[in-house]
């Protein structure tokens, strides 16, 4: 029997929180703009407009790197509590078309349409119902990809941006996937692009050509994914419910610090207890299976401690906090976070019942 072919559909919103902004805030159109901390709290870009995109501003940039590339940005501050709402809105219009969503954050999501009696079964034409509703209900403009698997989907959303959309058919998946190049799969970094590029790899075909076990031993999981994806192969469903997996708080201060106990009060006073209040939420048996620590330097570097621990102890930070600032050479700090990984939930429901 030949395996049923999916209709997956993966729709993103553009430029979701400047986009917004630019709704309610009409003097803001047309202007290079960003959603964002502003300089002086040592913020960051969270997303722009089109605008803001041709002068090189990009999401996760310093607010103080952005606006050297674009002196004219206009950063306005965040309203996370109407970007939640708007969300809460498009989830309602994709449950007209689909019980299956899985939310990848608020601005986007995969669904399943592979069942769906609507606009005739066809994932082309629930695709463009979807995007027609969320502009004649929100004034918001959506991408959208349509593929039998998620990663192409994904891909497939990107390719007519803003407010447009790209079908990948069942017979054109391999065509498309040949001449993809590595650096559009959903994962692929920098530092493995990089990886990739000094092995000869360019394009998806590159590694479809490629022997599979020496793919293996050069990259390990990444290789056997990346072989997968290059024959069309994502086997992976639209999970409805996702587990969570960790817990994180974080602080980027005003102004950098750099000392064991200017960052064990930050610690003791306000990550740990918030840390606490959260998991006690998400985890009412605090069940954990690792905790860390966090560090961005004033050089933006970025670095992470962790041990194995089955609790949340404010103590077993006071060791992690000493062997992370080993690492510091004399940076300061501007960004300080906690972390714990959850224990699955499984686990945890086999070690309660004993």
């Amino acid at each position: 029997m030949s395996e049923r072919i999916k209709k997956i559909i993966h729709v993103d919103m553009d430029c979701f929180y400047a986009a917004v902004e630019m709704r309610d805030n009409p003097n803001y159109r047309g202007k290079p703009m960003a959603v964002g901390g502003h300089e002086k709290q040592r913020g960051v870009i969270s997303t722009c407009n089109y605008e803001a995109r041709k002068f090189g501003v990009r999401s996760a940039m310093p607010t103080s790197r952005a606006l050297q590339l674009c002196p004219q940005l206009l950063v306005v501050p965040g309203r996370m509590d109407v970007y939640k709402q708007v969300s809460r809105h498009i989830r309602e219009i994709f449950t007209r078309y689909t019980s299956i969503i899985e939310p990848l954050s608020l601005d986007e999501a995969f669904l399943d349409v592979t069942d769906s009696p609507q606009c005739r079964g066809s994932a082309t034409l629930i695709a463009e119902a979807i995007r027609r509703d969320i502009w004649n209900e929100l004034q918001l403009t959506a991408s959208a990809g349509i593929a039998p698997v998620k990663f192409l989907a994904k891909v497939a959303s990107d390719m007519n941006k803003p407010n447009g959309q790209y079908v990948i058919p069942p017979d054109k998946v391999q065509e498309e996937v040949d001449k993809l190049p590595l650096e559009k799969i959903p994962g692929v970094g920098k530092v493995s692009l990089e990886k990739l590029h000094q092995a000869g790899f360019f394009l998806c075909k590159d590694i479809k050509n490629s022997d599979y076990r020496e793919l293996l031993l050069k990259f390990g999981r990444q290789g056997a994914s990346l072989w997968n994806k290059s024959h069309g192969i994502d086997k992976r469903e639209v999970i409805t419910e996702r587990e969570r997996k960790s817990l994180g708080v974080e602080r980027t201060f005003s102004e950098n610090i750099s000392t064991y106990d200017e960052c064990w009060s930050v610690i003791e006073e306000k990550l740990f207890p918030e840390l606490e209040r959260r998991l006690i939420k998400a985890s009412p048996d605090k069940a954990i299976i690792k905790q860390g620590i966090k560090l961005k330097f004033a050089d933006f570097q970025l670095t992470t401690i962790e041990h194995i621990h089955p609790e949340l102890e404010l103590d077993y930070f006071k060791q992690l906090l000493s062997d992370i600032l080993k690492r510091q050479q004399g940076r300061e700090i501007r960004l300080l976070g906690l972390s714990v990984m959850l224990k699955p939930e499984d686990q945890t429901k086999q070690l309660s019942f004993f």
